[in-house]
Formats: C-alpha cells, structure tokens, sequence
C-alpha cells in the first residue's frame, strides 16, 4: 500500500468584521454608511467571499474603525 498524501489546507485571507465592530459598538449597516460602500459587498468581505478589495475601500475601513490593515485582516 502507498501512503496517501496529506492535503494541504491553501492559506487565505481572513477578514476580522466581527470582532470589530463590537468592540467599537457598531453595526454592519452603520459600519457600510459610513464607509461608503454597499451592505452586500461589506457582507462579502465579512463573510470572507471577496476576491479583491481596493486601496481606497480597505483605507476607509481602517480610517472609520481606528485600526490598521493587519487588525482588520490576516493571512492564514
């Protein structure tokens, strides 16, 4: 018998919504207005579906919740 090969689980980026809008006390819906963006694509990112994310809309996001890129998302 051969040995099966272990899978490799890919590495992806995780986004961390949740944890910061409670700790800042603020909804997705609020979270959304203020950013500018719509409350579909804020739930794409929060429920890790996106595929890309523009500068301009991860700036917001950190400017409107006080963090940095790296509080807001890892690599795991």
């Amino acid at each position: 018998m051969t040995r099966a090969k272990e899978r490799v689980k890919p590495k992806r980026v995780t986004f961390h919504l949740d944890e910061l809008l409670e700790s800042r006390g603020l909804t997705l819906t609020e979270l959304a207005n203020r950013v500018d963006i719509t409350l579909v694509n804020l739930s794409v990112l929060k429920n890790n579906r996106a595929k890309a994310i523009r500068f301009s809309t991860l700036e917001a996001l950190c400017d409107v919740l006080d963090c940095q890129p790296g509080d807001l998302m890892t690599y795991e």
